[in-house]
């Protein structure tokens, strides 16, 4: 299990170099447009410099109406993943396509209310399922529990249509959530390590938390 750290509540530079030095293997971009969700992150010149501070695999979460637009912005960010939701008014299969060329790995992404079987039509063509275990939009939510059996699902589904594609998990992620979430390839931890002082030993809690799962 990999894990990504969301830097949306980051802003001073110390914290951002001090999550760099973290041994997890991304950088998790949460990026929302105030009409998909709510909430409006920061100019794309402004998350740039913040990603200047990495040298880590950089994985892209777009909660925006306009996914292409963003991509014509983000791709220059060279990331590794760049998901986008289901749920968006767009032709899913040309934004699938448009970032396979742009030889960039695609995910998609569901909401907690959205049913899996939705996903079902592009199982075959995607890199990675981001399943949402709190609604998109605002840091600081509570897991919420009917995650775990959605993951289930998912994981059946892979194994019916022998399909490849990562599962990854964002949103209340802690300790105590690890149990729920153990088949999951990549988590997105964000307000449990960054509201926190000693960034180091709350991403000890968690790989603690996942190697207990393990045994």
């Amino acid at each position: 299990m990999e894990i990504g750290i969301s830097i949306l509540d980051v802003n001073e530079i110390n914290n951002l170099k001090k999550l760099n030095e973290l041994n997890n293997k991304y950088l998790h971009l949460d990026i929302m447009d105030g009409k998909f969700v709510t909430k409006k992150t920061l100019p794309f010149k402004d998350i740039k410099v913040r990603t200047n501070f990495f040298d880590k695999n950089i994985d892209i979460h777009l909660m925006v109406d306009d996914v292409e637009k963003y991509i014509d912005e983000y791709k220059t960010l060279k990331p590794e993943y760049i998901t986008f939701h289901i749920e968006t008014n767009q032709n899913i299969e040309n934004i699938i396509d448009k970032l396979h060329n742009l030889n960039i790995k695609v995910g998609l992404a569901i909401k907690p209310n959205t049913p899996i079987n939705t996903l079902l039509p592009y199982l075959n063509k995607v890199d990675l399922v981001l399943l949402m275990s709190v609604e998109p939009g605002l840091g600081g939510q509570t897991f919420l529990d009917i995650t775990k059996s959605r993951i289930e699902e998912l994981v059946n589904l892979k194994k019916q249509f022998n399909n490849s594609f990562k599962i990854e998990v964002d949103g209340g992620i802690k300790p105590d959530t690890i149990k729920y979430i153990k088949d999951a390839d990549i988590i997105v931890v964000g307000s449990y390590i960054t509201k926190n002082t000693d960034y180091q030993k709350c991403l000890n809690n968690i790989n603690e938390a996942i190697n207990d799962c393990k045994n």
